[in-house]
């Protein structure tokens, strides 16, 4: 008996979905231009998501290139700098450290300055040790800046050191407001998926009004006259994800050429990244939620008014 009841579960909703796929394939031009508003509705948070990732993943290949000036104290001297150095290296926060004496620094000094005769004539050298420090943070990470440098600072080796994070808080801040730039409009864009589906399938419903009111005379249930309602909202976000995904992967391929070049001009091999098969995923999942979620929502509240009638 269960194994029947299961049998005639299934061919209901065989039936429910080729029916619901026959409908939509019945009146092309107005599903399809639904379709397509659905697709650039989904595509935008896709597009910025997109955006984002790109910059996070170019931002990554900058913290390389992070670097504090470490100035040693003058009584340091270039053995003990050397040690210093070394120790500095042994800390997990730090990936890299170049030891610049004050001797090679002044030569340095004089070749870039062309001051090479007026330096000659003093008595000592006035640099001090330098230490250039490569730290180590897998994302641009401000808390972790500061308490290095706050560290760095405290030990008694190190008279002072120059470091601009500015531009590295700067880049933070702006990451975050594009990240809540898209969450506002990832739910602004829902929103509209789902009216746009509920009212598609309100005009549904109101076309088949007088043969669901047959059905329920004669003794359907809610959940079989509902069925065919969701599948047609669950192929509106289908086919609504099939368009984004070719809109957002048509934009990457358009910006991979002129990306590439930009990129070659600042001696970089930064290559543009595309959703990926784990977002293009959740970018059809979230089609098919929002298509199912909206028809639903719609049947349910007109059945409701039509019970009432």
């Amino acid at each position: 008996m269960k194994k029947k009841h299961i049998q005639t579960w299934l061919k209901q909703h065989a039936h429910a979905f080729f029916f619901s796929l026959g409908q939509y394939i019945k009146n092309p031009i107005n599903n399809i231009l639904t379709t397509i508003v659905i697709g650039i509705s989904l595509a935008f948070p896709a597009g910025f998501y997109v955006f984002l990732n790109n910059i996070q993943i170019l931002s990554s290949g900058w913290d390389n290139t992070i670097e504090i000036n470490i100035f040693l104290d003058e009584e340091i001297n270039e053995h003990q700098a050397t040690i210093f150095a070394d120790r500095l290296l042994k800390r997990d926060d730090v990936a890299k450290t170049i030891l610049i004496k004050k001797d090679e620094a002044l030569n340095e000094y004089k070749k870039l300055s062309g001051f090479s005769d007026v330096l000659a004539v003093l008595d000592d050298n006035p640099f001090p040790n330098v230490i250039l420090l490569k730290p180590v943070f897998k994302n641009i990470d401000e808390y972790k800046t500061k308490k290095l440098i706050d560290e760095l600072k405290a030990m008694p080796e190190i008279d002072n050191l120059q470091f601009d994070n500015k531009w590295i808080k700067r880049l933070v801040h702006i990451i975050d407001i594009v990240k809540l730039v898209i969450l506002i409009l990832s739910a602004l864009l829902a929103v509209a998926v789902l009216l746009i589906v509920g009212n598609t399938i309100r005009l549904s419903i109101f076309n088949y009004r007088d043969e669901i009111e047959i059905t329920k005379l004669f003794g359907g249930t809610d959940n079989f006259i509902q069925r065919p309602f969701l599948y047609s909202g669950m192929w509106y976000g289908v086919f609504g994800g099939v368009i984004a995904w070719f809109l957002v992967a048509a934009s990457v391929q358009i910006l991979i050429e002129p990306i590439k070049n930009l990129s070659n001009l600042y001696s970089g091999d930064f290559q543009l990244v595309g959703l990926g098969v784990k977002n293009t995923f959740y970018l059809f999942g979230s089609g098919v939620f929002l298509g199912l979620l909206g028809s639903w929502v719609s049947v349910k509240r007109h059945l409701y008014v039509i019970e009432l009638n």
